[in-house]
Parts: structure tokens; C-alpha cells; sequence
């Protein structure tokens, strides 16, 4: 079989290892031919590709981003686009597509998918905000690095008496900023699920200074936003994909604390850092087994499906299912996280 593989949306650690491991197994066990299609759905579309082997990929199970680029670019935004990538998996005689990406890559797999399209999908995205599996590679990375600079900012917080607030990605989910805010003993979390009282995070600000401890650490997902009524809404451009660029609410945080509270206040912002380098050895082999499973499930012809875990089982689910719906954060871990506030 000659199968094409694309990465689409955000990079994330642990991409080239899920690359990787397609290719080890689809050449070296099953003898198949991995066509590479440039910068997600938009190489398929403009037959943007080359020929991946094991000998032109190595070194690639500890490197960050993804050796084939990546667009946020979906067929379903391009005219006459199933059309287009049907004749480019004819021209390029393809038998079927690894797509490997977050939301919007998989919900232009699942539209392709319905349309008679040979796919096979693999989740990704450090917001863990996928449907249908329990985590996504790239999340614990992610969370590693937002803990490291918050155990740093502990230190310094500490030393100047200030209020630190560390604004983390999570556009529609927070996961990010509770696993990261839980792990890293943050004094109050905000996330996109939940909005919030700025009132009520100054008053708890305010217990603590009470009390003697002149610091706190507030972790703020991107996604975040006040209850209606408390704060102005922030203003966000839009790109050509219609998506929000979000940022900036950390910052907005920072400033109606030490406005409402006396309190000296800096913000962080990590953006892309939390995308960018190394995957932890966890996300490494989370990546390696989903790529193995997406080339078996290939091989085996099982298409219109998304390779998964649930607990440590790796499976396959259909792709509707992953797609119909965010994994949002649920109350129990806010629950865990609250217990730590003020």
C-alpha cells in the first residue's frame, strides 16, 4: 500500500515520534511506501508531497514541531476540497491518509472520511481537549513546562511580596492550567469552563495576605473570562481561518488586581513555550504507540477511525465520535484544585 501521512493545527511535542513510528513499522513490517504531504490538509490539497523512508527519518523520536510542517488549513474551506484531495491520493497513487492533528484537522478527516475517503486519524493537541480518548500526547509536556516556571515564579514571588499571574493555552478547555496550577500549588485557577469573579479572586488574595503570606501564584487559561457584568470582555482578531487569537486576559487579571487590592502584580504569559521542544518521555511513548496503532488500523484496512486510550488500552473509536464534541474539564479536578485556594 502507499499510505500519506499529515500533520495539521498547532504543532506539539511528540509529533515526529508519531511520524516515526509510522514509518519503522509501515516499511520495515509491512513493506508499505509513506508518502509525507507538506504543512497538514494543504499539501494534500496543492500535491505537496515526497517519499518518507526509515533511512531519511532518524532522530527523529526526541525532536519538537514535525518534519512535515503543518497549516490549520481544512479541505472542507476550499472549493470543490474533497474533490482536490481525491485527485491528488489518484495522482499520487494513495491508498489512504494518517491524519494526525487536533479538532480542526480531525473534523476535516471525519468530513473527508464521509465521502468515501480511506482515513485513519490520530489525536493531538496539548490542550487535551479531544473527545473519545483519555489524554493526547504533547498534554503532559505541556503541563511540565507550565510547572517548571510556576515553581520558578514561586521563588521570586516570595521574594518581592507580589501577586503572579500565569496565563497558559487552553482555548476552549482548561486542562492545562488545572493539571499545571494543581501541580504547582497555584493559589487560584481560571479557566475557559468556568467564568469567574474577579472580586472573589481578590478577596481570597487578600485572606492569604491576611494571614502572612505576602505572595500568591493565580494560573489563568487563555480561554478564560469574567462572569458577564464584572469585567470588559476582551476584544480578540480573528485570523483567516476564523479562529480567535487569543491572549491578553492574563494580563487583564493582573492589572484589576493590583488595582483592586494594592497588591504589586506581574503577569506571564508561556504561550508558545508550552508547544515547543522536547516531548517528556511519557508523550514520547504515548506518540509511539498511537503511531503503531494508526498503521495497523491502516494495514487492516479499518478506516473511518481514530486510534485512542482509555486507561492504558490502546484502541480504535470512530472518528464521529471524536470529533462531535470538546473533552472539557470536568468539576471533580476544579474541585481538587479549590480545596489549595486562598
Amino acid at each position: 500500500m502507499r499510505i500519506g501521512v499529515i500533520t495539521g493545527g498547532g504543532d506539539c511535542p511528540g509529533l515526529n515520534a508519531v511520524i516515526r513510528a509510522i514509518i519503522r513499522k509501515g516499511e520495515a513490517v509491512y513493506g508499505h511506501t509513506l508518502i509525507g504531504y507538506k504543512n497538514g490538509w494543504k499539501g494534500v490539497v496543492e500535491r505537496n508531497s515526497y517519499e518518507m523512508t526509515i533511512a531519511g527519518t532518524r532522530g527523529l523520536l526526541h525532536r519538537g514541531g514535525t518534519i512535515l510542517g503543518t497549516s490549520r488549513l481544512s479541505p472542507t474551506q476550499v472549493q470543490d476540497g474533497a474533490q482536490k484531495v481525491k485527485a491528488t491520493m489518484k495522482a499520487d497513487n494513495v491508498d489512504a491518509l494518517i491524519t494526525i492533528g487536533g479538532e480542526g484537522t480531525l473534523s476535516g478527516a471525519t468530513a473527508m472520511s464521509e465521502l468515501g475517503i480511506n482515513i485513519v486519524g490520530v489525536p493531538k493537541t496539548i490542550d487535551n481537549d479531544i473527545n473519545a480518548t483519555d489524554i493526547t500526547f504533547g498534554f503532559h509536556t505541556a503541563v511540565q513546562i507550565a510547572t517548571d516556571a510556576i515553581d520558578r515564579l514561586h521563588t521570586t514571588a516570595e521574594s518581592h511580596d507580589r501577586v503572579m499571574v500565569v496565563e497558559v493555552m487552553g482555548r476552549h478547555a482548561g486542562w492545562i492550567a488545572a493539571y499545571s496550577g494543581i501541580a504547582g500549588g497555584a493559589d487560584g485557577i481560571l479557566v475557559p469552563e468556568k467564568p469567574f469573579d474577579i472580586d472573589v479572586v481578590c478577596e481570597q488574595i487578600k485572606q492569604r495576605h491576611s494571614r502572612g503570606v505576602k505572595f500568591s501564584i493565580i494560573v489563568v487559561a487563555e480561554g478564560a473570562s469574567p462572569i458577564e457584568g464584572t469585567l470588559k470582555p476582551m476584544e480578540y482578531e480573528v485570523d483567516e481561518y476564523g479562529h480567535q487569537r487569543l491572549g491578553g486576559i492574563g494580563y487583564q487579571v493582573a492589572r484589576e488586581i493590583e488595582s483592586r487590592t494594592g497588591f504589586e502584580t506581574r503577569e506571564t504569559s508561556l504561550g508558545h513555550i508550552l508547544r515547543g521542544g522536547t516531548p517528556t518521555a511519557y508523550d514520547r511513548v504515548l506518540a509511539t504507540r498511537f503511531g503503531i496503532a494508526a498503521i495497523d488500523a491502516v494495514h487492516n484496512q479499518n478506516y473511518g477511525q481514530m486510534v485512542a486510550i482509555s486507561g492504558t488500552q490502546v484502541h480504535t473509536v470512530p472518528l464521529q465520535d471524536a470529533t462531535r464534541e470538546l473533552k472539557t474539564l470536568d468539576d471533580e479536578l476544579l474541585g481538587v484544585a479549590e480545596v489549595f485556594f486562598g
